[in-house]
């Protein structure tokens, strides 16, 4: 202790473990402090947007509470305002568990009921720990269970993440479609394999990565649905019991009001207790944007590789030094990103897989591993596919004339000659324009295989982006 310094001051608390010694300021409880002391796992704390929903579930519980005559009105109002303080962003730092707990969430349903339970108790004029004005257990948590409470503040905190998400998916799917137009007239090599294939423009490849991301959009939508779904009111089995009747038909309905999402009861309270396939869908939907996405980065970071001995079709924004030995050198550091970012995502489904699935008869005790990860996946996707838009898509200019030059100089043109000459003829010339190094073009004019307008119809590389017989004209099949 410093010179001068005050001694810190504690109160005394209990509960049916024993006395601990809490902080004299803390919000939190003996409860919270125990939690904290059992599971310092990751070091960090809970998600804001988690506290934020058990804050609305807690106010919902209070008003659904008064309003069937189990809470009085001094008391709700009281809760009512310490829960508000909290939505607003207040009081965050009290608290304190950890995101990994054991005990399927009640470390973290505790923490909220104590923190709401001393900032009422000194909305009413009383001094912190003094449980006989609001208790954390009697006022704050009546009519409800971690069972219930902690899986949906889960699911509201995800809604919110998806959201924010889906905003995000959203700029990505604009700006490649504003590529997809400014560089439809980039005709480059289109490869399968990383060989030669045939010619495609550089806009239908952006156009084919803003289709992907497109569905993605949509598939959070199925994921939000699978969520709207709560168990609120069915306490610890999902039978409710402890729940006033009326409570139990009101309670999420003014849950619904107060977040303005259209939220409704499990039909069956049993099944939303005990099982937790919905966050597995969500945690693959998730899951497969993070695939799109580590494929569309891919073909990023090798149409642009070089820039001098690599495809170097497209170029990507400069935005910092590639190296501390290399001068001049410039990495894809913004594609590498989000790849990294996908690579954890994909850990992370496994991790929510093997969580939903291990649960037992009622009751699922890993839902912190899975809301941890699951947040984790849905809010670093969100800033990898920001990241990517602002600082690499709308960035991105092409190398036309290189483009072009790859695919007159390719022997993947070859394919176009194919209807006129038989596969066989125009696998000879594919390979001798290997062996030596000569243009498929020059080769089939030397030969004389077809004349050189002919041959220049055929090869119109516009027309082999298109579908046809290159060379043909569509009407000749109706004469």
């Amino acid at each position: 202790m410093k010179v001068n310094e005050e001694p810190k001051k504690y109160r005394t608390e209990h509960d049916s473990i024993g006395e601990k010694q809490v902080p004299e300021d803390a919000y939190y409880g003996v409860q919270t402090l125990r939690a904290y002391e059992n599971f310092y796992i990751t070091g960090l704390k809970m998600h804001k947007e988690m506290i934020n929903s058990v804050a609305q579930i807690k106010k919902a519980a209070a008003i659904t509470n008064f309003e069937v005559g189990e809470l009085d009105k001094k008391r709700a109002d009281a809760i009512v305002k310490a829960c508000d303080e909290i939505i607003s962003g207040k009081l965050h730092s009290q608290f304190i568990v950890d995101p990994i707990q054991g005990g399927a969430g009640t470390s973290l349903n505790m923490n909220a009921n104590e923190v709401i339970a001393n900032r009422a108790i000194e909305i009413l004029g009383g001094k912190k720990g003094d449980y006989t004005i609001v208790n954390p257990n009697d006022h704050v948590n009546f009519g409800q269970s971690t069972n219930d409470v902690f899986p949906s503040c889960g699911k509201m905190a995800a809604l919110k993440l998806i959201d924010d998400a889906q905003e995000q998916l959203k700029r990505l799917e604009e700006a490649l479609l504003q590529k997809s137009e400014e560089f439809d007239s980039v005709i480059k090599m289109g490869r399968t394999q990383l060989q030669d294939a045939v010619p495609i423009r550089l806009g239908q490849e952006f156009h084919a990565y803003a289709s992907a991301i497109s569905r993605d959009i949509k598939r959070f939508d199925t994921a939000k649905e699978e969520i709207k779904s709560l168990n609120l009111g069915g306490t610890a089995i999902g039978t409710g019991l402890n729940a006033d009747v009326q409570y139990f038909r009101r309670v999420v309905k003014n849950m619904a009001k107060l977040t303005g999402q259209d939220l409704v009861q499990s039909y069956d309270m049993i099944d939303a207790t005990q099982n937790l396939d919905s966050y597995a869908v969500v945690s693959g939907i998730t899951k497969n944007c993070a695939v799109n996405l580590s494929k569309m980065s891919n073909d990023l970071r090798l149409m642009s590789s070089g820039p001098k001995t690599g495809f170097g079709e497209i170029n990507l924004p400069a935005k910092q030094n590639g190296s501390s030995i290399m001068p001049g050198k410039v990495n894809p550091v913004i594609p590498e990103v989000v790849n990294q970012v996908c690579f954890n995502i994909i850990g992370n489904d496994v991790t929510i897989t093997m969580a939903a699935e291990a649960g037992q008869l009622e009751l699922n005790a890993f839902e912190p591993i899975i809301f941890y990860k699951l947040f984790q996946s849905i809010e670093t996707l969100a800033f990898a596919v920001k990241t990517l838009v602002d600082n690499c898509i709308v960035g991105i200019t092409a190398n036309a004339e290189h483009c072009r030059w790859l695919v007159e100089n390719s022997v993947g043109i070859i394919t176009a000659i194919c209807p006129y000459v038989g596969y066989e003829k125009a696998a000879e010339i594919a390979k001798e324009a290997l062996r030596t190094n000569q243009p498929v073009r020059k080769l089939i004019l030397e030969k004389g295989i077809m004349d050189e307008e002919h041959l220049n119809n055929i090869l119109d590389p516009y027309h082999m982006t298109e579908p046809g017989i290159p060379g043909k004209d569509p009407m000749d099949a109706l004469k």
